[in-house]
């Protein structure tokens, strides 16, 4: 089983960004469940949700608390909140910023991973471009795709245009497009 915790603050498409996760691996013919985890219910509070993908049928039900992927929709949350918790050295970690994860304040912390499993990209800044509004989760699930090999863009892209009408899917698309190509481009220049 691949589980995902996903980081952000109310207003920021948290809740649907794993809901379109489970969506993408569900349209791969695989098992998914996803679920909220609320503190305080309003917007710009920190919000988790979760996403668990599997070939076989899901039973769990609590939160994932060890994580094999972190997504991290809101870089403010890195030094306010155990993000981190309980994520291996194997794990992947995305986060929505257009600085490195040295400049971030994370450089000590990053050593002990493996440096193609790390991306930060502008998730909020290609939301903004493309869809006009500053919600990260589409850009961040493409990137996601692009260097975790767990879902294909196709299915991500599959999944935006049945959750949302028309154009609404389609500048989606264009955004997650561009942010999967910034994270591959990231992963190539790593092996450069």
């Amino acid at each position: 089983m691949f589980q995902v915790r996903i980081h952000g603050r109310g207003g920021q498409g948290v809740v649907s960004g794993a809901e379109l996760l489970s969506v993408a691996a569900f349209d791969e013919g695989r098992f998914a469940q996803a679920f909220p985890s609320f503190g305080s219910e309003r917007m710009g509070a920190p919000v988790m949700a979760f996403c668990r993908i599997d070939d076989k049928e899901i039973r769990l039900r609590e939160p994932v608390m060890e994580p094999d992927a972190l997504i991290i929709q809101d870089p403010t949350l890195l030094y306010q909140v155990d993000l981190f918790k309980g994520l291996r050295k194997d794990g992947y970690i995305i986060i929505n910023s257009t600085r490195n994860f040295a400049d971030l304040g994370l450089g000590d912390f990053a050593r002990g991973f493996d440096e193609s499993r790390l991306c930060t990209v502008p998730a909020t800044e290609i939301a903004v471009k493309h869809v006009g509004r500053p919600v990260p989760n589409v850009p961040l699930l493409a990137a996601f795709a692009a260097i975790s090999g767990q879902i294909k863009l196709d299915s991500v892209l599959l999944a935006v245009r049945e959750k949302f009408p028309g154009r609404i899917a389609e500048t989606n698309v264009l955004a997650a497009t561009e942010a999967y190509e910034f994270a591959k481009k990231a992963q190539e220049a790593l092996h450069a």
